[in-house]
């Protein structure tokens, strides 16, 4: 069985966060990399930006650690050694989370930002830059 290695963006970590429905594609993700489906990977950057991302949504402090510090014990952390890519996209806070795929060999990224959509191609032979629903299809599929 092929192991799928995700970066998640900050979107969808919120997104997971703050939603309360059970059938929340982005609270799957959550669910399934806690029960060892995938592994989500991190970066010192793309943990900082999730960190910044909860606090201005009025996430408790309290709430945004122990987040936080189930993905440091969980995830796996990727140290950023190479800073060379393809293509940039026009947001430089995305620039955290594709360096995050591309040092940590990510199978997938995921995400609902348009301007990492935009540069998919430019990463197609490397990882998969795709919505959650996209991932968890494949992911469904493979476990099946």
């Amino acid at each position: 069985m092929t192991r799928w290695r995700v970066v998640a963006d900050s979107n969808v970590v919120i997104a997971a966060h703050r939603s309360s429905h059970p059938a929340s594609p982005n609270r799957e993700f959550l669910e399934r990399w806690r029960r060892g489906e995938c592994d989500f990977l991190y970066s010192v950057d793309t943990l900082s930006e999730y960190a910044e991302k909860l606090l201005a949504l009025g996430v408790a402090r309290t709430d945004a650690r122990k987040f936080l510090a189930l993905i440091s014990a969980l995830g796996e952390s990727v140290e950023i050694d190479f800073f060379h890519l393809p293509r940039y996209p026009a947001d430089a806070d995305d620039i955290a989370f594709l360096l995050c795929a591309w040092n940590g060999r990510a199978s997938h990224l995921i995400t609902y930002d348009r301007d990492l959509l935009d540069v998919a191609t430019a990463y197609a032979s490397y990882f998969r830059i795709c919505p959650p629903l996209d991932f968890l299809a494949t992911l469904r599929n493979a476990i099946q």
